[in-house]
């Protein structure tokens, strides 16, 4: 068994487990908990052992490189790194109803990898460098939290919008949107999770900046890749600035990690089809 077949069964494994995590909420089987973690769990572990099987399939090949050059390895690595997140959560928090807001994105980076092409390939000359794994994992790391933040965010406005419309009226909180965690819980752990990811996204320019120095003689040189980087990093300032002088959560931090991770995933995925540079060719970072 290869690696691209051990990612197959991980994409089915993740659309599982985000069924499960969505019956968890639609139907408020709690039941069916133990069993969406337990698929999740042995789906991120497979993904795990494909992840470095790959990186030794590039090895036997001949090009020996970490798996994280090119968009399927990037979209795997950034479904893997999603999970991660969340299996973190959910162990701290105590809560899996954030995977019905949380894993459906890992599913969704695995089901555009297979859109792509798995094919390894040998690195350019540029991407020789040991900053590619340092760029690559911070940025993706920083990504990830950021599509938790998101989906923490859409959790957030459903259980307050539900909240305002059922206002007044008798047995509200029976409601469907009641099995969610308090607003406030979500509010603080949507800042927490916005935090942690700025600082990721932060490490992963400064060192992507190092690189090109490096691979190209100049820190920056307003690649498309790199500005809208530097835009998505000014939407998460913006937003945590917003939140420490002037008070703002709720529905305008909700609506920020919305709004910055649409600033991500165009950064990420629309910058490499619609925009040429210097990134273009790597697209995974």
């Amino acid at each position: 068994m290869n690696s691209s077949q051990l990612m197959g069964f991980t994409t089915f494994a993740y659309l599982a487990a985000s069924f499960l995590y969505i019956a968890i909420f639609v139907f408020r089987a709690k039941k069916l908990g133990i069993i969406a973690s337990v698929f999740t769990l042995i789906a991120f572990l497979v993904q795990t052992a494909a992840f470095g099987l790959r990186w030794m399939e590039s090895y036997q090949i001949g090009y020996g490189h970490a798996p994280l050059t090119n968009m399927y390895e990037s979209l795997v690595f950034f479904a893997w790194a999603i999970v991660l997140f969340y299996l973190g959560l959910e162990y701290k928090f105590k809560n899996r109803l954030i995977g019905a807001f949380a894993v459906p994105f890992a599913f969704l980076s695995m089901a555009l990898a297979t859109l792509t092409g798995d094919e390894i390939k040998p690195l350019i000359p540029a991407l020789q460098s040991n900053w590619l794994i340092a760029h690559v994992m911070t940025c993706f790391v920083g990504y990830a939290a950021f599509a938790v933040a998101c989906g923490m965010g859409i959790m957030y406005l459903l259980k307050s919008y539900g909240i305002e419309k059922s206002s007044g009226k008798k047995g509200r909180e029976e409601s469907l949107l009641s099995t969610l965690p308090d607003l406030n819980v979500i509010d603080d752990v949507t800042h927490k999770t916005i935090v942690f990811g700025f600082l990721w996204l932060s490490a992963g320019i400064i060192s992507g900046a190092i690189w090109a120095n490096s691979a190209w003689g100049t820190y920056w040189s307003w690649d498309p890749k790199e500005t809208w980087s530097l835009i998505t990093w000014f939407v998460y300032a913006g937003a945590l600035h917003a939140r420490f002088t002037k008070g703002w959560g709720g529905k305008r931090i909700a609506w920020l990690a919305i709004i910055g991770f649409v600033s991500v995933v165009f950064t990420y995925y629309g910058v490499n089809y619609l925009l040429s540079g210097l990134h273009s060719y790597g697209s995974a970072g």
